[in-house]
């Protein structure tokens, strides 16, 4: 994905309609208290919050029905298309009002300069927005870009002690089993291969089979002490995720609940999809005493920031301790 939530499907949440309405309202209340208004403000708030919803509601309605179209559209050729519905909008119902007050007979002067008052307010305030959605636009790159950065580091940052511990396995087993010494350094060179690389966002199939490997590593180095219990459909859905978005879990499964305990224990691997998401769930055996691990809290916190980022807040992380075994969920969006 080129970016992680397109601008205008933010707008179609419950929260940003409603300060898009209330952000209306707020504009009424400015405009009849202006000092010029000397007489019913009351009046002249109804009247301005009447038509600045109607201005409103018609463009969201224009944006809803256009959403297809405007989706392959970004930046501020966007915004520009936006700020033209909004105005063309302004004019159509400051048109349908003038009309509605010549009938009432509460016009005064005359259309041209009706309209003429009602748009340089509307541009105005269209272009005050186009100014906050490039701020916004802006942060929202910056928190992008800095969360990328976050996942290069994590990309080039394979612990030192998983790759000693791995070449000292695969060196033990050169001899005795060489097939599998084989294989030990070949998913260790795909793991590394699939960990530096640039793409956000790759195949779930992919990561899976990435985790896979890890997991295949750990089990030939700590034997019998790692159980592994891997639930995924068959055929893995076609879908795209963040990369390094489950390996970390597994690698976090390990290190903190498998490593310390001196008898091993268990890692299981869910996988289940729905027509809207698809949840990961990773599950392990947890000391008694590291209930409150400090390595999982900042590990999962780094991981959860990554997620919202790259899924514009529409993916996340939930972790819990059940039943003495720690589970990390991973819930992410289908958007392809």
């Amino acid at each position: 994905m080129n970016a992680p939530h397109h601008p205008l499907a933010a707008l179609w949440r419950p929260t940003a309609l409603l300060g898009v309405l209330l952000g209306g309202e707020a504009l009424a209340a400015i405009l009849a208290l202006a000092p010029m208004q000397d007489d019913n403000r009351l009046v002249h708030f109804g009247l301005a919050s009447l038509g600045i919803q109607w201005v409103t509601i018609a463009t969201l309605c224009a944006l809803f029905l256009l959403r297809r179209p405007l989706s392959r559209l970004s930046g501020l050729r966007l915004a520009w298309v936006c700020l033209a519905l909004f105005l063309l909008m302004s004019l159509l119902v400051a048109t349908a009002a003038w009309h509605i007050l010549q009938m009432t007979d509460s016009a005064s002067g005359t259309q041209a300069a009706f309209l003429l008052r009602q748009m340089g307010l509307a541009t105005v305030v269209g272009l005050v927005g186009l100014l906050a959605y490039r701020n916004y636009a802006q942060a929202r790159h910056l928190a992008v870009h800095a969360k990328q950065r976050e996942l290069e580091a994590l990309q080039a940052r394979i612990r030192p002690h998983f790759l000693f511990n791995t070449l000292n396995t695969g060196a033990a087993l050169v001899h005795a089993q060489p097939d599998v010494a084989e294989r030990v350094l070949l998913d260790l060179a795909d793991l590394f291969r699939s960990a530096l690389r640039g793409p956000q966002r790759i195949p779930l199939a992919e990561e899976l089979a990435l985790t896979r490997r890890y997991l295949d590593i750990e089990a030939l180095r700590l034997g019998p002490r790692l159980t592994l219990d891997w639930d995924v459909p068959d055929p893995v859905p076609t879908v795209q995720v963040p990369s390094l978005s489950i390996q970390p879990l597994a690698e976090n499964a390990i290190r903190h609940g498998i490593e310390p305990l001196p008898q091993g224990g268990r890692v299981e691997i869910r996988v289940r999809t729905n027509d809207r998401q698809i949840e990961v769930t990773i599950t392990n055996d947890l000391p008694p005493d590291r209930a409150k691990t400090q390595g999982h809290a900042l590990g999962q916190a780094a991981s959860r920031q990554r997620i919202e980022a790259l899924t514009g807040n529409r993916g996340r992380l939930d972790t819990a301790i059940e039943q003495g075994r720690y589970v990390a969920r991973l819930v992410l969006p289908l958007d392809n």
